[in-house]
């Protein structure tokens, strides 16, 4: 009889543990951008929203600041199962060409825009995609729209970029547009950008105001000019083999929620773009308008090139310039 209480017990105990074991699974969520940046409030926000709601089925734990690794190496551990979810935006181009789409200067007209191709050419046409490269897209959210920092002048039209060393990030249609525009790009993890033009091996950058305060840019940068010249979405995305391994119920509590933070991301990036733009005028850094007509003017070519390159880009581009109207 008192073996049989120990050996309940102890069944008791390892069931215990077991349970505990799956309470405390954590799911992995690796992104690159700083404290504070449009990456981390939205990634800090999931995963607040989605906690509250899996009940201690699993838990979502964020890993910003390339802590788990940059762009490349977060889409690759994805795909090995090693994080369980990780937000790429530009990278997402040398994953599958379709997405070079919003690499096209000027595409993107305002957020309820970016909302109507969500549903009329991502969803349909370039997040099948991804599954066909070991990624699944669950839900778009932001990174934003992009101007241009550098250490030598201000930048009015695409000619003053002549011989500028820009870093870009890991997406060849970003290298194409700035050779477009007579500049000298580079690609370089988002991690190496701040020593890298402290240092003069780059003299400048592109990026939204959310990534280019929150990683101070600005107090290793002179001028700050106001391009706009792409808006990059960013995408909540999980390994398409792990993820169908994950209990069916977390699955819906992490898609939802990543598909309803939407809102959420885009309220608070039309927020920063203001008070960051205020906050970098008091900084000292020289802030221009640029002549976006000269920009677009200029980028003809590289629709062009895309159009010809990527098989059923072109159809694409024109829809989505068509839900601008």
């Amino acid at each position: 009889m008192r073996i049989c209480r120990q050996i309940s017990f102890a069944l008791l105990i390892a069931a215990g543990t077991a349970m505990t074991a799956v309470a405390q699974t954590e799911l992995k969520f690796g992104h690159v951008g700083e404290p504070g940046s449009l990456f981390a409030k939205s990634a800090e926000e999931f995963a607040r929203r989605a906690n509250a709601k899996l009940g201690g089925k699993a838990r979502v734990v964020v890993y910003g600041s390339s802590q788990l690794g940059g762009d490349r190496e977060l889409l690759q551990k994805l795909k090995l199962g090693t994080i369980d979810l990780a937000l790429p935006s530009t990278v997402m181009s040398s994953e599958v060409d379709l997405f070079g789409i919003f690499e096209m200067p000027y595409l993107v007209k305002d957020r309820a825009h970016m909302r109507r191709i969500e549903k009329e050419v991502f969803w349909p046409r370039l997040a099948p995609e991804t599954e066909k490269k070991g990624l699944k897209v669950v839900a778009v959210w932001e990174n934003g729209y992009r101007h241009i920092t550098n250490s030598r002048r201000p930048i009015r039209v695409p000619a003053d970029l002549k011989d500028i060393k820009l870093r870009v990030p890991e997406g060849k249609w970003r290298v194409k547009m700035f050779q477009a525009y007579g500049a000298n790009p580079s690609p370089m993890k988002f991690s190496e950008v701040f020593t890298a033009l402290q240092t003069g091996v780059m003299d400048g950058q592109e990026n939204p105001f959310s990534q280019i305060f929150s990683a101070k840019f600005h107090e290793v940068q002179k001028f700050l000019s106001l391009t706009g010249h792409v808006y990059t979405p960013a995408y909540v995305a999980v390994g398409a083999k792990k993820w169908p391994t994950l209990p069916a119920g977390v699955r819906k509590v992490l898609e939802d929620t990543a598909r309803d933070l939407q809102a959420f991301v885009y309220a608070t990036a039309e927020k920063d773009e203001n008070d960051l733009l205020a906050r970098m005028r008091t900084t000292g850094i020289q802030i221009n308008e640029a002549d976006k007509a000269a920009f677009v003017k200029a980028s003809k070519a590289v629709y062009e090139e895309f159009g010809k390159e990527v098989a059923g880009s072109k159809g694409l581009i024109d829809r989505a310039l068509a839900l601008a109207k």
